[in-house]
């Protein structure tokens, strides 16, 4: 059984919007890949998620650079959009520079800026008990956030390689207290190099079920995120396209959002796994190299 399951259970919808269902009959219409490929590259914008499609880890893959080459030349808008919150926009431009790829920080949009900017709408000049990493951190300061462990506004949960239980100890009673419970995305895993991580899902879900209140995650696949995403590359959702290797936040984000999607199967989702959702991508390639292919 595909370990996605479980959370296909989880934000199943039975009713499929119009739009989802366009979705199905437009990629069953499209049978070759010249025809998938054509009608990729005739959009405006790319919403493109990062690793799975363009590394693994450390190690980038097939046609990434040539793929990024193509959308600079052409005068493409795009963002890497990452559902992770650990790195800041400059470690993530640094790690791609390490990769042989040179782009502008400003290019990069994170679960942790999007929860910044949702916080900043909802309480501005409020306050936060942190468990995360550099990424949230800076991001929330940056909006004018302070950091409070005694009465916070919220208690802000991310990725984080400095969970103890303590923290959780702790944040278990601000949230009894009354700080508000956020979660920077609904990941359950995220991959490394030698297997996976436990991500925010998994590490929030002793704070959730010690004090019976549940989270409100930012990042994919809630639409929220997809729409401040296609704000910063100043793009209408007609012409734009999601790309990513996720079915159950890439794939699902842009349906419920009504952006075209295109899966790519050089992640963590194999082109048998697709018959499994009850939603399907506009658009499957094997990887984004398939755009730039001779």
């Amino acid at each position: 059984m595909s370990p996605e399951l479980p959370q296909l259970i989880r934000i199943y919808n039975p009713n499929l919007t119009k739009f989802a269902e366009l979705q199905i009959s437009n990629r069953k219409q499209m049978k070759t890949l010249k025809e998938q490929i054509e009608a990729i590259r005739e959009k405006k914008g790319y919403i493109i998620d990062m690793d799975g499609v363009l590394y693994h880890g450390n190690k980038l893959l097939h046609g990434v650079k040539e793929f990024i080459n193509w959308l600079i030349a052409e005068e493409k808008r795009f963002v890497f959009l990452t559902n992770s919150s650990e790195r800041t926009p400059e470690e993530l431009q640094e790690k791609l520079g390490r990769l042989g790829i040179k782009v502008n920080k400003d290019v990069f949009y994170t679960s942790a800026l999007a929860t910044a900017m949702f916080l900043k709408g909802q309480n501005p000049k409020g306050s936060a008990y942190i468990i995360g990493e550099a990424g949230l951190i800076n991001a929330l300061y940056n909006v004018g956030y302070t950091m409070n462990s005694v009465n916070p506004d919220y208690v802000v949960v991310g990725e984080s390689r400095s969970y103890s239980y303590e923290r959780i100890e702790h944040a278990v009673n601000l949230v009894i207290a009354g700080a508000k419970l956020i979660g920077t995305n609904p990941d359950l895993t995220g991959p490394a190099e030698n297997g996976i991580v436990p991500a925010t899902k998994a590490l929030i879900s002793p704070i959730e079920l010690a004090t019976g209140r549940s989270a409100y995650f930012v990042g994919k696949p809630n639409p929220l995120m997809m729409r401040n995403a296609l704000k910063k590359i100043r793009c209408n959702r007609e012409v734009a396209l999601i790309i990513g290797d996720r079915m159950d936040t890439d794939i699902l984000s842009g349906i419920e959002s009504e952006i075209d999607t295109c899966l790519v199967l050089s992640g963590i989702t194999s082109r048998e796994m697709i018959d499994l959702f009850p939603y399907q991508p506009r658009f499957v390639l094997d990887g984004v190299g398939d755009l730039v292919a001779d």
